[in-house]
């Protein structure tokens, strides 16, 4: 059966966040899929089965046990099929374990639909030197109009924003810190960003030490949030496509597309990527 290794979030190869995907000619066993997702040791791999000409049944794996979703492997597994020839344009319906998901491929770019974004909370200033003072900032380094606030759309992250992205490349994390602070507010991690002026929305970088990830090349739920944000603070305007850049830390500098859907009162946003593929293999089960 063919294997693969696809660079997720990324329009050139090395770049992005990494995902297995594996198109099964024969079902495969729980056991099979965990042990082939330990020999990627990738952090997520994807088992993908076309049900229908609309249809895809995707199935994820990390070394360790199966989840029931990842964002970045979904985008990877439709941008392969699209690149192969299996499906073209249109509209699909990806069945997970944590539902049905809505999934358009436009071209290069697939679109994945976010869960209802909220704001849960606005971060009192007093406790700004704590949380600044994390990743050796000082509250002074937020941009005026601004403020650190936890956002959601299908997982709790603080939204951090600096001024620049000279403070957003120096920032050095105590992950110690972090994971209190993360414990204390109930929140995946800290998404920091600062605004990109002309050449992308804004540059992000994001930490999440409470579950063992230092730090992320690219997160798709972190930036659904982030464009609620921007557009909560009148930055961004519904139907605009956004571009995230997050991940140049690590030497994997990611681009994560969104769009904020506004439909009467109800808004939703979408979140799209580019993958491109780095590897390509036989594999012998």
């Amino acid at each position: 059966m063919q294997a693969y290794v696809m660079d997720a979030f990324s329009s050139k190869i090395f770049g992005g966040n990494q995902a297995g995907v594996v198109l099964p000619e024969r079902a495969l066993t729980d056991r099979e899929m965990q042990r082939i997702a330990a020999e990627f040791k990738h952090s997520e791999t994807a088992f993908v089965r076309m049900e229908s000409e609309d249809s895809v049944s995707l199935r994820y794996f990390t070394p360790a046990g199966e989840v029931d979703l990842c964002g970045h492997a979904t985008i990877a597994s439709f941008a392969l099929l699209r690149q192969t020839g299996s499906l073209g344009d249109g509209c699909f319906t990806a069945h997970t374990k944590a539902g049905k998901l809505q999934i358009l491929v436009n071209g290069a770019t697939v679109w994945m639909d976010m869960a209802p974004p909220q704001l849960l909370r606005t971060i009192e200033e007093e406790d700004w030197e704590a949380l600044y003072g994390a990743y050796g900032l000082r509250p002074e380094h937020c941009p005026a109009g601004f403020a650190p606030k936890i956002v959601s759309t299908g997982l709790a992250d603080i939204m951090l924003p600096v001024r620049d992205r000279t403070l957003l490349l120096s920032a050095v994390q105590n992950e110690q810190a972090v994971t209190e602070l993360s414990r204390r507010y109930d929140v995946t991690g800290v998404h920091m960003f600062c605004p990109g002026g002309a050449a992308c929305t804004a540059y992000c970088s994001n930490f999440a030490p409470l579950y063992d990830i230092p730090e992320e090349c690219a997160t798709g739920t972190s930036n659904g949030a982030l464009t609620y944000y921007l557009y909560l603070q009148g930055c961004i305007a519904p139907e605009a496509e956004n571009v995230f850049v997050q991940g140049e830390h690590m030497g994997r500098p990611s681009e994560i597309r969104s769009r904020l859907v506004k439909d009467g009162e109800s808004v939703k946003v979408l979140i799209g990527g580019r993958a491109v593929m780095s590897m390509a293999c036989d594999l012998k089960v």
